[in-house]
């Protein structure tokens, strides 16, 4: 058995005694070997934990206690004798539960993430041979073989190394690549040490042989991939509202069924088997059935203009959660930058230049026209953009189909590649006039790069590197076209640039060159790094960023107004994150940077205290962004946590709403997260933010709308108790069915469809102990909008008995009398709904100023309901079903009257409100 050691030891160890304790060589396995050690360890993949059956998840959506609710309320009306009104109610939990399953599956489309991530073949020394083998089979002691453009297999020491740059973004969120060779250097911050290749990592430039330390899941992917899989989804606070609102509901309705049981018993003197019928009626009637797919509806219609505004909802139920926001971690690279490396500034001894997208503009000077330099006009710069264009291995490869440029390389090098395209260098014709006939390869030691160049009979040696590195193998400086000896007030200025841009977040490279006259080609090939790199002529630098997203402000904007809190957790440097939190208004100059080695310090009091302040995290570890986000919900805060890597997912999963890039964003972070941007953008965030608010508002808009219809519902019953009888029920339970499941639904849908209302960005995030039945929607429910259609249909029962000739007629409770009565009933409440519909829209604002007529589906809705109306009245089969009859003329001019003023007295109302709050 191979003992796995971890990638701290097995970096610092000596490379025999690692070798030794993997029982290898490095000629790698036999194939024998391999093959027994396979049946050992295993293959090399992510066992992830099982996952939830189709068939569990589909049932879930039937398993809420709304839907248990539902369930009851369709049994009790089979026991009040209304089969139909069983079977119709189970009939729309069976079309709810069907398209809320149907929702989540179509957005959550299930995808092997951490299989995506892995080569599918590696070449492997096995037997003194190189073979070809599926990844899977490789295992500990294995020599496998790496160039630039390959995906790391396992976690490996490297055995030989030519200059190999590793993009590691993945693991740490840094946008620059760790450069990697044999010999062993700690390196800044988990992961970085110089040996040590990881798997899920990508190789950027250069070869290298490695030996494999760990494979599947004792890899440091594999890990975090265990510690993502740990967490168990958290129940979203609208899933928890809703089941607080169904407790209410269920113990309004238990209750005022009883009442109506006791009053039926005591006061009408009902038999008791009558009475409890009657109060199940009542319980049935108050239980808004209609609640749950308007809710589902409305929420599948927030996801549709999310994805609209590049935001995949994954899980309904986040779409809500994200109104709730009010903590933001946000990784920096790719979500607040472009996770595109740019050379923001040139810096010669003549002068410093600005690059901007069309060309330079020389800083301190007019150019002519006022207009940037599009073409490079010094000898200096000249020299600077053909050392930076002839020195270079990277290809970046343009698509008009992509949004960023394909890179063939490292980032570094490819924005200097840009960087050259818009001087309007042409590097493929240089390179003709002059070849390149060596190259020195970049190593981490010396940290530099050298390529040689004939031009007839002269050697051009083009150099680049860290200016602590380069600087001290240069003799003179090019100034204004002309070589001269360097002087310590020339390197005084030069550090003086070079700490300037650093202590802006900016990374500085250095360029050199020399000339000498070509002897023959031994004198080529005896070009090596002692004697070709050094009395170089210093020429200048490049100070480069990955830059801010252009949308970032006004998104970082947006959300200091809605009081969310942005923190920046990143795994990059303390100085560049900083300079980016500061550059986007993110922070302010105060902010206080913590770094993973002192959050590791730091106990839960004080990292509490912390997170009260303006704070930023850099150079974190996988488990240190979980530990933040763990800390924030403990505080009560409602968590957002964005990423891309592998090393964001646990965070991810952790948070209230774990937001993945759709673009950049590996497949392990897309698993993990609730939501996915299609667009990798912050400001699609903000953007769903706002969604998710008025998600919540509209909820509350059709919640109310719904329950307001329970009291002229309830009413016409009480009429018929408190009068013993002699008042006949002036609405059947059929006709109550035909409110709670046919007009309220798509007016309700159209509520969900609402616009935001001004100023929903301006507000502070709602609170916890806020709920969707708040006392004031009671209020607005039963005693405003509810009591008004109470009257009103009350009215309209004794308006059609009036107009059949009461109070000289008894009120009769059968015939065609007695039918319109009650088809008059339902009509009066549907009209009041009507104009519900309309007062709904706005809590404060006149229905007149957002347009009256811009909400289409509300107007859809009203058609609908009317023309339901006429169909139940209509048709002679629905007739007897539903106990209704045609209306006369009269009735339908008496009906059509009935929205005006409710909806007036509603805007007195309106008004009123907004002129207490400006004063």
């Amino acid at each position: 058995m191979i003992i796995m050691k971890s990638e701290n030891k097995a970096a610092t160890m000596p490379l025999t005694q690692l070798l030794s304790d993997l029982k290898t060589s490095d000629q790698g396995l036999s194939e024998d070997v391999a093959a027994a050690r396979l049946k050992t360890v295993g293959q090399n993949t992510i066992h992830r934990q099982k996952q939830q059956s189709q068939l569990l998840i589909f049932l879930k959506n039937f398993t809420s206690l709304m839907a248990i609710l539902l369930w009851v309320s369709g049994i009790i009306a089979m026991l009040s004798g209304s089969v139909e009104l069983g079977i119709a109610i189970w009939a729309v939990n069976i079309i709810n539960g069907v398209f809320s399953y149907w929702q989540e599956h179509r957005a959550a489309k299930a995808t092997d993430s951490l299989m995506a991530m892995l080569p599918t073949y590696t070449r492997v020394h096995r037997d003194g041979k190189v073979k070809q083998i599926n990844a899977l089979d490789l295992v500990p002691g294995d020599v496998f073989d790496l160039q630039a453009g390959n995906a790391v297999p396992a976690d490996a020491r490297l055995l030989e190394a030519t200059s190999v740059q590793v993009d590691q973004s993945a693991l740490t969120g840094e946008t620059v690549p760790e450069s990697k060779s044999v010999e062993f250097t700690p390196g800044e911050g988990k992961y970085a040490e110089s040996n040590i290749v990881y798997a899920g990592t990508a190789v950027g430039a250069g070869t290298a042989k490695a030996v494999v330390i760990a494979t599947g899941m004792a890899t440091e992917f594999g890990k975090i991939a265990s510690l993502t899989e740990k967490q168990s989804n958290l129940t979203s606070p609208l899933t928890l509202e809703l089941n607080r609102l169904t407790k209410q509901i269920s113990i309004i309705a238990m209750i005022i069924g009883l009442l109506f049981f006791l009053t039926a018993t005591f006061f009408v003197h009902y038999p008791v088997n009558q009475s409890f019928i009657f109060a199940l009626g009542m319980i049935v009637a108050f239980i808004p059935e209609g609640l749950l797919p308007t809710v589902t509806l409305s929420l599948a219609r927030g996801v549709q203009k999310m994805a609209k505004r590049h935001a995949l909802v994954k899980d309904l139920n986040s779409v809500e959660t994200l109104g709730e926001t009010t903590v933001i971690c946000s990784d920096k690279t790719g979500t607040l930058t472009q996770n595109q490396m740019t050379v923001n500034h040139i810096w010669v001894p003549t002068g410093e230049f600005t690059v901007s997208g069309q060309g330079f503009v020389n800083n301190g000077q007019v150019e002519k026209d006022g207009q940037p330099v599009s073409k490079v006009g010094t000898p200096d710069l000249n020299r600077l953009i053909s050392i930076a264009a002839l020195n270079n291995d990277t290809q970046v490869e343009n698509n008009g189909k992509l949004k960023k440029p394909k890179i063939l390389g490292t980032p570094t090098e490819a924005a200097l590649v840009i960087l050259c395209q818009k001087a309007g260098f042409d590097t493929a014709a240089h390179l003709k006039i002059m070849p390149r006939v060596k190259e020195l390869p970049f190593d981490s030691r010396r940290k530099m790069m050298t390529t040689v160049h004939r031009e007839g009979n002269q050697l051009d040696i083009y150099v680049k590197g860290a200016l602590s590195d380069l600087l001290g193998q240069c003799t003179q400086i090019q100034v204004n076209g002309i070589s001269r000896e360097i002087t310590a007030a020339d390197k005084e200025s030069i550090d003086a640039a070079n700490e300037k841009y650093a202590a802006q977040g900016l990374r500085s490279l250095a360029f050199a060159y020399r000339s000498i006259p070509f002897k023959n080609q031994t004198q080529v090939d005896g070009l090596e790094i002692a004697n070709a790199e050094k009395q170089l002529i210093f020429v200048g630098l490049t100070a480069m960023s990955d830059p801010p997203r252009p949308e970032i402000y006004g998104a970082v904007k947006k959300c200091h107004e809605a009081q969310i809190k942005i923190i920046m957790v990143t795994g990059d440097s303390q100085l560049t994150a900083k300079s980016i939190a500061m550059q986007i208004g993110l922070t302010s100059d105060k902010a206080r940077v913590i770094t993973g080695a002192e959050l590791d310090t730091l106990n839960d009091h004080d990292l509490k205290e912390a997170l009260q302040e303006e704070i930023i995290f850099a150079r974190v570890a996988p488990e240190q962004k979980y530990k933040i986000v763990s800390t924030l919900q403990s505080m009560g805060e409602v968590v957002a946590s964005t990423g891309d890597g592998v090393n964001d997912a646990p965070a991810l999963k952790k948070a209230n709403i774990g937001v993945a890039m759709g673009v950049t964003g590996t497949d392990v972070a897309k698993d993990a997260a609730n939501m996915i941007l299609t667009d990798d953008n912050f400001a699609s965030i903000v953007a769903a933010i706002e969604e998710g608010r008025v998600v919540y508002s509209n909820l509350q808009k059709f919640l109310l709308y719904i329950l307001n219809s329970n009291m002229p519902e309830a009413v016409p019953s009480a009429l018929f108790l408190f009068s013993r009888g002699l008042i006949p029920l002036p609405l059947t339970i059929m006709q109550i069915l035909t409110v709670d499941l046919g007009t309220d639904l798509l007016p309700a849908l159209g509520l969900g469809s609402e616009a935001a209302e001004p100023g929903v960005m301006q507000q502070p995030p709602r609170a916890k102990t806020a709920h969707l039945l708040s006392k004031r929607i009671l209020w607005k429910a039963f005693a405003w909008y509810g009591a008004i259609a109470s009257v009103i249909s009350t009215l309209a029962y004794f308006f059609a008995n009036l107009q059949a000739g009461w109070p000289n007629r008894a009120l009769l409770s059968s015939g065609v009398g007695y039918s319109r009565a009650t088809t008059m009933t339902l009509a009066a409440i549907i009209f009041c709904q009507i104009a519900a519909a309309l007062n709904c829209r706005t809590e404060e604002e006149s229905i007149f100023k957002v347009g009256i007529f811009s909400n289409h589906i509300i107007w859809v809705g009203i058609v609908v309901e009317v023309l339901l109306l006429m169909i139940l009245s209509y048709t002679p089969v629905l007739q007897s079903v539903f106990h209704m009859t045609p209306l006369l003329g009269q009735d339908w001019l008496f009906l059509c009257v009935i929205p005006i003023p409710i909806v007036l007295v509603e805007e007195g109302r309106k008004w009123v409100q907004r002129k207490r709050k400006r004063s």
